[in-house]
This record gives C-alpha cells, structure tokens and sequence, in this order.
C-alpha cells in the first residue's frame, strides 16, 4: 500500500486508501498549529506519533484559529464527510477568554457531538479547565461539562489539551520552555509533548473505529 502524504490543508483520502481511519480535528489554533511552521504543528506531529504506533491512519486538520464552540458547530456538518471515521474535539479555549456562558459552550459542544452520532462517527473530547477569575460557579460549570458530555454521548475523554507538559500544564513558569512568546500557544517541543500526552487517547478512538 502507497503511503499517503497529508497536508496540514483540509483534504480527503486519496482513492485506494479506504482501509486507513481518518480522523477530523476540530478545533481552534491549538488545532491549526498556529505561529508554527507546518511540520510542527499538532495535526502533522499527531499524525507521525500515530504511525510510529503502526496506526493506519489519516488526519484532517480542521482547525481555525480564534474559533469558538459556536464556530465548530458550524462547521461540524461539513467536517463530517462520508469518508470521516472519528473526529477530534478540541474547542473551548476561546469561549474562555470571552467569558461566553458555560451553559452556552455546553449547548455548542453538545450539538457537535450529536452531530457525529448522527452520522456515526466516533469522538474524542478533550476537556478544559476553567481559571478561577471567573468566580467558583463558572469554573464548575465549565470544567463539569466536558467530561459530563463526554459520558452521556459515549465518547472518549481526555482532560486536558495540554496533559502532556505535566505539572507545566499548571505552572506558567514551568510552561515557558514549552510555549511560545505569547505564553498561550505551545512551542514545537510543546506539541511534542502534548502529542505524547494525547496520542494514547487517539489510538482508543481509532480502536473503536473497528468496533
């Protein structure tokens, strides 16, 4: 079998590939692999991780930079093509930092994931946490729903994008060598890291492609 070669551009399986399991990442600039060169991005960097696992697979970049759960809501239908198999579900980090109702981004998220049970494909969700400026009640909220979503709809959970980086994730000091200037997006070393984190959670999803 020919090795098909993925651009970090949205693109579809080339005919011949039928067998590989293709993966959407929806996303925001986490997703897009914003401020690094292509190869260094999440999606190229997952993809490589994922076929040193011997993983027959290919990834789909859907990730927009500055896109909220709203944003991925409306691009969920046209994400999922026939040929998608799972979808990666990475949203929530924008909602954030416009302070947008939890129960909001709730609705947002929910809609996505009843979109991909509608046309039966598989989803990872990966959570987020809240920080606590916004108050006890909004920080409950949010943080409670992704994994709450995650088991009404039967998806596959990760709680965090960046479970990766470790005790980083949570030290900002810590986090420098791993991020870049912006303190907001991770460095190419980053993405290694949080692709090591989140990569064992992928082959779960691609495992229940073949279920």
């Amino acid at each position: 079998m020919h090795k098909v070669v993925m651009s970090v551009a949205l693109c579809w399986p080339l005919a011949g590939a039928a067998e590989e399991v293709v993966i959407a990442a929806l996303g925001d600039s986490l997703t897009q692999g914003y401020g690094l060169v292509e190869a260094e991005g999440f999606v190229p960097q997952l993809q490589g991780w994922l076929e040193d696992q011997g993983a027959e697979v290919q990834l789909i970049n859907a990730g927009v930079s500055g896109d909220t759960t709203a944003g991925g809501l409306s691009r969920a239908g046209w994400t999922l093509t026939p040929e998608v198999d799972a979808m990666i579900v990475a949203l929530g980090g924008n909602d954030l930092l416009r302070g947008i109702d939890p129960g909001v981004s709730r609705s947002n998220l929910e809609g996505i994931l009843q979109a991909a049970q509608a046309a039966q494909v598989e989803v990872l969700l990966v959570g987020m946490q809240a920080p606590g400026n916004y108050g006890p009640e909004f920080k409950a909220e949010f943080d409670a729903m992704y994994p709450e979503l995650a088991e009404a709809y039967g998806a596959v959970y990760a709680p965090s994008f960046f479970e990766g980086l470790g005790e980083a994730a949570s030290d900002p000091a810590a986090a420098v060598p791993f991020m870049q200037p912006d303190g907001i997006h991770p460095s190419a070393e980053g993405v290694e890291r949080i692709v090591e984190g989140l990569g064992p959670y992928v082959m779960d999803l691609i495992a229940r492609t073949g279920d």
